[in-house]
């Protein structure tokens, strides 16, 4: 191969296992973080505050409020409440609405993050935040923002409805898919993508099948950790822009939109990256 490229892999302290999600109290530690605010949306506020439970004294306060597409006016309210409690961490626990909750705290903060997925979102692992205010979305890349720890435990995505599973997934392979044909794309990150998608093609058909296999559910979040790693690496294009417009315009689910748009802006794209697609 004689084509010049360059490669910036991102700092990042990844663990990957059934019931690794234990570890939480020593990587808070580990950061120097003595009371962590624990961040969830409402409908996983018991799961968050199970997986927290063994921080003791580390637990500084629960903000369950994450909501679509980052809006600014719950950031405001989550750092009320992060003031208020005097933490010095942040623990996400949960999809994309939740990690980009903790990214927009951190970016305003600079507090260490650890990141717990239980969805196949993949943004736990890139420098990138999207915010919505006032019906617009807007997108920044900074280092700020990237959690330092994230903590991939299967077992935690084991009650990710077999729907949401696919359209999660679909948002995951999106990543990979744009990195392929992406301005910036180099080997490193092809091969990446294309075992991401691998991964996630193998998957998904099988916890759509039996939504209990654990073997499925590991390969499904090491597919979205590999995809999510692509969408940090390189520059993204028309579909991260189509799902990023229409979702903050009109408050669109996030991953169904991706699963969406797709297969047509991969069509789209298609006569001009032939090696790609």
């Amino acid at each position: 191969m004689n084509t010049p490229f360059t490669y910036a892999p991102l700092p990042a302290r990844v663990l990957f296992g059934a019931g690794r999600a234990a570890e939480l109290p020593a990587e808070l530690a580990a950061l120097g973080a003595r009371r962590a605010m624990v961040l969830s949306t409402p409908a996983q506020r018991e799961m968050a505050a199970g997986i927290a439970a063994p921080l003791g004294s580390a637990f500084g306060a629960a903000f369950s409020g994450a909501a679509m597409h980052t809006p600014v006016e719950v950031t405001e309210r989550a750092l009320d409440a992060l003031r208020e409690a005097g933490c010095d961490g942040l623990v996400a626990i949960g999809g994309g609405s939740t990690t980009g909750l903790a990214k927009a705290l951190a970016l305003r903060t600079g507090l260490p993050q650890v990141v717990i997925p239980t969805t196949y979102a993949g943004s736990e692992v890139t420098p990138i935040l999207g915010q919505t205010e006032g019906g617009m979305k807007s997108t920044l890349r900074s280092p700020k923002v990237l959690p330092q720890v994230v903590i991939y435990d299967p077992d935690l995505t084991l009650s990710l409805p077999p729907s949401l599973s696919a359209t999660s997934g679909l948002n995951a392979i999106a990543h990979a898919v744009e990195a392929l044909y992406a301005r910036d794309a180099n080997p490193v990150v092809s091969l990446m993508a294309e075992e991401g998608i691998r991964a996630l093609g193998a998957a998904l058909p099988a916890i759509l099948a039996s939504p209990s296999d654990r073997v499925a559910r590991e390969g499904a979040l090491y597919g979205a950790w590999l995809c999510g790693t692509c969408l940090g690496a390189v520059g993204m294009a028309l579909h991260h822009k189509l799902c990023h417009v229409l979702g903050g315009t009109f408050d669109l689910p996030h991953a169904e939109t991706h699963a969406v748009i797709l297969p047509h802006a991969a069509a789209y794209n298609a006569p001009a990256a032939p090696e790609a697609l």
